[in-house]
């Protein structure tokens, strides 16, 4: 029985193994797979994916999975380059790799998705990003002034409009309402329904009893603090949470490893269905354990690193102690374990998390009198940095065991795209701020959601709840118990409930910025679902491209939108909607108006 089921597992093995079909293939060292064709192709694209992340980042901070579209136009740029250079004649051109995609990958993007794409799906999202960059071109012919085009365009009637209820025609949302699950998407529309359909107009009613009537419309101790300190509380709850499950899972496993496998009995049922090592277990395996990384070098590097901390971010945040950096990278190597190892069992990185506790911590001890609000903020950023790097890079080696892709070429990448990313980041926010004068401000097209809500944790973390405007306590105890609740109910009920429970993550980033792009994301799902009815294999396959190209193509078109702006080249027209007696009021001064 044992050897039939061996032999079974063998055919298996012939037949669906990948590594089988580069078995006459030399694998390259990993100093040839960080070339310097994947190196310029990085560039070029880390340039083209900041622009789209900044973007993200600054309207609703919600940013998916950009590996796909990574890996397709890294494929796309190397073999055309490869090509390119075969018909011009050119002696000497090395045949594309994988592992060269891998890397650049690794460079644009922390990914552990594809290895290599079809020329098919290429062609795909070359079409949507096209059709993406030119509606996005169109539409800002409509834009001259403040309220005006199609993301001001009342599809839901005015009166709902005013409560952001509409859908605002981004290409951008609806291609990333195709990538989110249903769940992700519905439960942003859930949350901006509470809060901008139920909570908020009741809460208005109350202007002159739970708060001061003549406060400024961004005043925290109005109708502002309301929104941004409930979404923090379901933000909190729901990484509390969070936070406990993985660190429970993830404590769990290491036991179990340190106690060791339980020995098998003898004679036992299962004795005849041991697993057999494939064959591209054996070889990836073999090829990973090759190029690994001296201990010494990474226990210097991150002494290095730490030194170059202490000695710096002191001199750039000021009211930041070169003992708090300190005491961030002494404890941020536990954090980044927890965190690397948690990600590989759920797939959900707490690197945020990890973040708003720096918050608090560091800002509490820092105190309000010595700038506690800005020392919390940047211990948030140093350790944001450090535990998200080190999951990252773990998904970085999995991609790469995948691909036969050496351990050192995944780190080197990673390097290069950190020094990459610190020229490339600053220099595309610059351009946004410069061309858009309005980043950061709430109600404009870049409000950074992002940054309103980790500013006022600090603020919260420095200043306690003397901060909250009146009855704010008691509604935020209620959504932090609330985003517990709704997250044990999702783990303890059965599959076919818990897919109905909202994430509560998803439904607080609606409480600030309003439903108008979940209903982008919703529309988005809703072409996925139907979609996936009429024809489930086509849409698994190009559903990904389709939506990275809606996201890139409007995305990249900021880059020209921006250059126009600091141009001092304005659209040509204003389409604005109007009530009818608004309206009617308008024509008729515009009559009175002499000619």
């Amino acid at each position: 029985m044992a050897r039939k089921f061996d032999d079974r597992e063998e055919d298996e093995d012939a037949a669906e193994s990948v590594e089988r079909v580069f078995e006459g293939r030399e694998v390259p060292g990993w100093r040839e797979q960080v070339t310097a064709r994947a190196l310029v192709v990085s560039a070029l694209l880390g340039f083209m994916f900041s622009v789209i992340v900044m973007k993200l980042n600054l309207t609703t901070g919600i940013i998916p999975s950009l590996n796909v579209s990574a890996g397709l136009l890294g494929f796309f740029l190397l073999t055309s380059w490869t090509t390119l250079l075969d018909k011009a004649g050119v002696p000497g051109v090395r045949p594309f790799t994988r592992q060269e995609n891998t890397v650049v990958q690794t460079c644009v993007v922390a990914c552990s998705g594809i290895a290599f794409s079809g020329t098919r799906q290429v062609k795909t999202l070359g079409k949507f990003f096209a059709g993406s960059f030119t509606w996005g071109f169109f539409q800002w012919f409509y834009s001259a002034g403040e309220g005006c085009g199609f993301k001001a365009f009342p599809t839901l009637g005015l009166e709902a409009y005013k409560q952001k209820f509409f859908f605002d025609f981004s290409a951008t949302y609806v291609g990333v309402g195709m990538i989110c699950p249903y769940l992700v998407n519905i439960s942003v529309l859930v949350g901006g329904v509470i809060s901008w359909g139920i909570m908020w107009p009741y809460i208005e009613h109350k202007k002159g009893d739970w708060y001061p009537a003549n406060l400024k419309p961004s005043s925290l101790r109005g109708m502002v603090g309301y929104r941004v300190f409930i979404s923090i509380a379901l933000i909190l709850g729901d990484g509390l949470y969070n936070f406990l499950k993985v660190m429970t899972r993830t404590m769990s496993a290491l036991v179990a490893q340190v106690r060791g496998p339980t020995l098998p009995i003898s004679g036992g049922a299962d004795d005849d269905l041991t697993p057999v090592e494939t064959f591209d277990d054996r070889r990836r395996t073999e090829v990973f354990l090759k190029d690994q990384i001296p201990n010494t070098l990474a226990f210097g590097a991150y002494a290095t690193i730490a030194l170059i901390s202490i000695i710096t971010a002191p001199r750039i945040f000021h009211q930041l102690r070169w003992y708090h950096v300190a005491c961030s990278y002494v404890i941020a190597p536990v954090l980044a374990f927890c965190n690397a190892y948690g990600c590989g069992l759920t797939d959900w990185s707490l690197a945020t998390t990890y973040g708003k506790l720096a918050i608090f911590m560091i800002g509490a001890w820092a105190g309000a009198s010595n700038g506690g609000i800005i020392a919390g903020l940047a211990a948030c950023g140093v350790m944001i940095g450090i535990v998200s790097t080190a999951s990252d890079l773990t998904q970085d080696f999995k991609t790469g065991y995948m691909t036969l892709a050496s351990p050192r070429s995944m780190f080197v990448s990673q390097v290069i795209g950190t020094a990459m990313g610190c020229v490339i980041a600053p220099s595309v926010f610059w351009l946004f701020y410069k061309a858009f004068g309005d980043i950061g401000t709430p109600g404009s097209d870049y409000p950074s959601p992002n940054a309103l809500v980790y500013r006022n944790m600090a603020i919260l973390g420095v200043q306690g709840i003397g901060s909250l405007p009146e009855h704010c306590l008691e509604l935020c105890i209620g959504f932090f118990v609330s985003a517990i609740v709704l997250n044990l109910a999702r783990d303890l009920t059965p599959p076919g409930v818990a897919q109905f429970i909202p994430l509560p993550m998803a439904m607080a980033i609606p409480f600030y910025l309003g439903p108008y792009f979940g209903i982008d994301m919703c529309i988005g799902s809703l072409v996925r679902f139907v979609w996936d009815r009429v024809d489930g294999a086509r849409a698994k396959a190009f559903a990904p491209p389709v939506a990275s190209g809606l996201i890139c193509g409007d995305g990249i078109w900021t880059l020209p939108q921006s250059v126009l702006a600091l141009a001092g080249i304005k659209p040509p027209i204003c389409m604005k909607f109007l009530a009818r007696r608004t309206n009617v009021k308008v024509d008729a001064f515009i009559r009175s108006l002499p000619t």
